[in-house]
């Protein structure tokens, strides 16, 4: 992958039934009251619910950002709604991902116009080798860089563009230091559940998000794609000319 350039997000399925499903039943709302005079009203007014349900789905740039609260909300409530269907297909994290996808989409469409100047960088602890016992989570600076995870790598381009990051273990710490920290946007990197829990928790933040890849299942020596994460930081983020690398503290009580 170039490092200059960010993979297309293609939303596929979220996108699909998203304003499929009430554009399909806004056009039988349609059609029914064309033929059914009894009910005709309640017909109509179901089609004007419908349109009234996708036309969030068309907002862009700033105007997106703007209603991004209620939005996300909203897109996320549909992602729950679908989920039970989508774990029955064995397609669960695909259907979150897609809906992952549709935000990035909709984050890189203001930002790569209007650089993001306040960054915040999250990644999860689990990135870190199992046996390794470097402590990143109290400085990511502690990393070895021995080349067997992909910390290293993320820690050399870190302290290189001076990003602001954080290696994260809990996730109701993070939702507080991100809100005490203000950012104007988030790049996380997580798996498929955390970064739907995090995009709705923290829907008044944009956040661009990159998913883990799970070699050895859950939690266990997870790696990602550092060039992805550095292409987002370049497109996105105006360059940051001071030094300050805030890694999450330990929860000394965990």
């Amino acid at each position: 992958m170039n490092e200059r350039s960010l993979p297309p997000e293609r939303t596929g399925i979220f996108l699909l039934v998203r304003r499929g499903v009430p554009i399909t039943l806004g056009i039988v709302g349609i059609l029914l009251a064309l033929i059914e005079p009894i009910g005709r009203g309640w017909y109509l007014l179901l089609s004007m619910a419908c349109i009234a349900e996708v036309w969030p789905t068309f907002r862009t740039g700033t105007d997106y950002l703007r209603t991004r609260r209620v939005s996300i909300r909203w897109d996320g409530a549909w992602v729950r709604s679908f989920r039970p269907l989508a774990r029955a297909l064995g397609k669960e994290d695909a259907w979150i991902l897609s809906f992952c996808r549709w935000n990035n989409r909709k984050v890189r469409e203001y930002f790569q116009v209007h650089r993001a100047r306040r960054a915040l960088v999250l990644l999860p602890h689990c990135i870190q080798a199992a046996n390794c016992k470097a402590g990143i989570i109290e400085d990511l600076g502690n990393c070895f860089s021995c080349g067997r995870c992909p910390a290293g790598d993320f820690l050399s381009n870190a302290l290189s563009a001076n990003w602001n990051c954080q290696i994260n273990n809990r996730s109701h710490k993070v939702y507080r230091e991100v809100r005490a920290f203000k950012p104007d946007l988030i790049v996380a990197v997580s798996c498929a559940d955390r970064l739907l829990k995090g995009l709705t928790k923290l829907p008044e933040v944009p956040s661009y998000v990159i998913p883990l890849q799970l070699p050895h299942g859950m939690c266990v020596d997870t790696t990602f794609c550092v060039p992805h994460l550095k292409a987002a930081m370049e497109a996105l983020v105006e360059p940051n000319r001071e030094e300050n690398i805030q890694p999450l503290q330990v929860d000394v009580g965990a």
